[in-house]
């Protein structure tokens, strides 16, 4: 597969490779018709990156999982901390259309419906990252930002769209209160 978003990234120890990611995170790979199918039950346009990365490792936990913010959250003065990217899929607990994917964060944790929730916390729930389409619409290229539930579903802005986002994923030695 030509990448046309992550060529020059390298994904070398990025994905962590265990039984509880493969188990509850990682998806076959999306075809068109699931990716479709997701949309629409999604109501929201997935971002082309994000459809790449998940047709080259469809969801599941990471070594890099932190990232950094100009402002302090609930995680930390400087930075957030992610467990997984959840897949394209249903079948995972943890991919979007999964059990406790986007639509169960918004429905049974009080999420705002901005967008779609690709990524969990180390919190259980208590924060999360949000493809968010407040500003570009349902079609548009969505920003990535934190939601921190505990703080009144704050927003902090993460990155301009989500092959940033990943780019900008550090190792938690990068960061100097972790």
């Amino acid at each position: 597969m030509e990448l046309k978003f992550f060529k020059d990234f390298d994904f070398t120890d990025f994905w962590s490779e265990n039984t509880y990611s493969i188990r509850d995170y990682e998806e076959p790979y999306p075809d068109d018709e699931m990716i479709a199918s997701i949309e629409e039950e999604l109501g929201y346009k997935l971002p082309a990156s994000y459809i790449e990365l998940m047709r080259l490792h469809n969801g599941g936990l990471v070594n890099r999982g932190f990232f950094p913010t100009a402002e302090s959250t609930s995680w930390a003065e400087d930075h957030i901390a992610i467990e997984g990217i959840m897949g394209i899929g249903r079948e995972k607990t943890y991919s979007i259309g999964g059990e406790l994917g986007s639509r169960f964060m918004m429905e049974e944790w009080g999420y705002p419906n901005d967008g779609v929730y690709i990524c969990d916390c180390p919190s259980a729930g208590h924060d999360m990252v949000l493809l968010d389409y407040s500003k570009c619409g349902k079609e548009g290229e969505p920003e990535v930002v934190h939601v921190d539930q505990e703080n009144d579903y704050k927003k902090t802005f993460l990155a301009k769209d989500f092959e940033t986002f990943i780019k900008g994923l550090k190792e938690e030695e990068d960061f100097d209160d972790v």
